[in-house]
């Protein structure tokens, strides 16, 4: 059975499910915006999921925000500021609060970014994907080179002294001097992170049922260890599989996610984990996920939940914190998972016989290798 004694690090994610465009790689619960969007009549959806949620985490301090769809951008500075205004009147803000909002190039300007920071947003999320217009045109983007550039200097200019640019590799017929190229422009945008990863063809997309041609495994990996390289180069720390920050520029939201930290979900589709030390149990639950079903909602919002068994915690556990590019602490997973640490020692020396992992007496580390195979190294733990 669980023993959790102590409160985990709380966050609230908020779901915006419109964009401009549907793209053909895109498997989140996004949906191409054909009128404008319903913003007044969506937040005060947002708020009722909020009170359905607060008996679960009375008392608890939010650690961060993050604004993610979709496109969030979409939504006005001044429906950002109620949200973020009757979300401070429910729940507590823990003083350095991290409140993030994804943006995409092509529906932002200088002005819009600064009433957002204005209306209490500290960090932003730019999804460029690639700064090559051949390139944004096959994924289906709705801006092109400039308007990408434009927006990381829009962000600059805006006052935001933290924001991710977003990038993708491994794009249909890119080569090794593209994907490098899209890095080395990025690099001198001077964002404090760059998230970056690999382009991959998921279920219930366009680009799965009608497959682009893309490089090959070899070309792929050598893309990836000359990106890091590059990155590493230009001070931006690998501390994540697709995460790049500078010093003191970690994004926590994301962080409390691999740390298996608590998270509110709020929106069309957004999905929760929460602990709740009284009952001694941990619950997933996700909430209506077309729009026209969230909005028409009265009674509840919750479309689903499921207690996480003691069996299944080490899994779960470790297919978040292994994705951490630094050691986990024997400490952390008895804190986060409420189980003593001896339930892992098994799979984990042999884990470590195999060369994936390394231990010591305090924290648990993937080698190389184990970073190379990742998956196999969470398998061990299902």
């Amino acid at each position: 059975m669980f023993n959790f004694t102590q409160p985990i690090p709380l966050s609230l994610y908020i779901h915006i499910p419109w964009c401009v465009r549907k793209c053909p790689y895109c498997d989140f619960n996004s949906h191409q915006l054909r009128q404008e969007a319903p913003e007044s009549a969506y937040i005060d959806q947002l708020i009722k999921d909020l009170e359905q949620d607060l008996p679960k985490v009375w008392g608890r301090r939010l650690t961060s925000i993050f604004f993610g769809g979709g496109t969030p951008s979409l939504f006005s500075p001044q429906a950002i500021e109620r949200i973020l205004t009757e979300v401070r009147a429910r729940l507590l803000f823990q003083a350095d609060i991290e409140v993030t909002l994804e943006a995409n190039p092509g529906t932002i300007d200088e002005a819009r970014f600064a009433g957002f920071r204005q209306a209490g947003v500290n960090r932003l999320s730019i999804g460029v994907q690639s700064f090559q217009d051949e390139k944004l045109k096959q994924l289906g983007r709705v801006h092109d080179l400039n308007a990408a550039i434009h927006a990381a200097k829009a962000a600059h200019a805006a006052g935001f002294s933290t924001f991710n640019l977003d990038l993708m590799f491994g794009l249909p017929q890119q080569t090794k001097q593209d994907a490098l190229a899209d890095l080395q422009t990025a690099i001198a945008l001077n964002p404090t992170h760059i998230s970056w990863y690999q382009l991959t063809l998921e279920p219930n997309t366009l680009f799965y049922q009608q497959p682009p041609v893309l490089p090959h495994d070899e070309l792929i990996e050598e893309i990836y260890f000359a990106g890091r390289e590059l990155l590493a180069a230009a001070g931006y720390i690998q501390y994540e599989v697709s995460a790049y920050a500078k010093s003191g520029h970690r994004c926590q939201h994301n962080v409390n996610y691999w740390e298996f930290g608590d998270y509110l979900g709020i929106g069309a589709g957004a999905h929760g984990k929460l602990t709740d030390v009284a009952q001694q149990r941990v619950t997933r639950l996700w909430k209506q996920k077309h729009p026209k079903d969230y909005l028409q909602a009265t009674t509840t919002f919750i479309a689903g939940e499921k207690d996480i068994a003691v069996n299944e915690m080490p899994f779960e556990f470790m297919l978040n914190a292994l994705r951490l590019y630094q050691p986990i602490a024997f400490e952390l997973f008895e804190h986060r998972s409420g189980l003593p640490r001896t339930v892992l020692l098994e799979r984990l020396q042999l884990a470590e016989h195999k060369g994936l992992l390394k231990l010591d007496t305090h924290r648990i580390a993937t080698t190389e290798f184990g970073q190379r195979f990742l998956n196999d190294v969470i398998e061990m733990f299902i």
